[in-house]
């Protein structure tokens, strides 16, 4: 089995966020396939560069795509679908 690259882990990420719209850190990281800490690291690093946004969904945080996200993700689509 091949290991994911950092950039596969942020496709994977932004995708499910995509599908779920406004999701909560769990679901995310099962969509993802990333233990809850590593995917909270992640959303950090998503959100310090403005592709997601921290909600607040309640009393719980839950993450948003930003329309930046989203053109990242789909540069990160094109640049997988050349070299995969």
């Amino acid at each position: 089995m091949e290991r994911r690259t950092r950039y596969d882990i942020y496709r994977d990420t932004l995708e499910t966020i995509r599908r779920t719209g406004l999701g909560g850190i769990t679901r995310i990281s099962y969509g993802a396939n990333l233990p809850v800490d590593r995917a909270r690291d992640v959303l950090t690093y998503l959100s310090e560069r403005n592709l997601v946004k921290e909600e607040l969904n309640g009393t719980r945080k839950a993450y948003r795509m930003t329309p930046r996200g989203g053109e990242f993700l789909q540069a990160l689509q094109t640049v997988d679908m050349y070299l995969g």
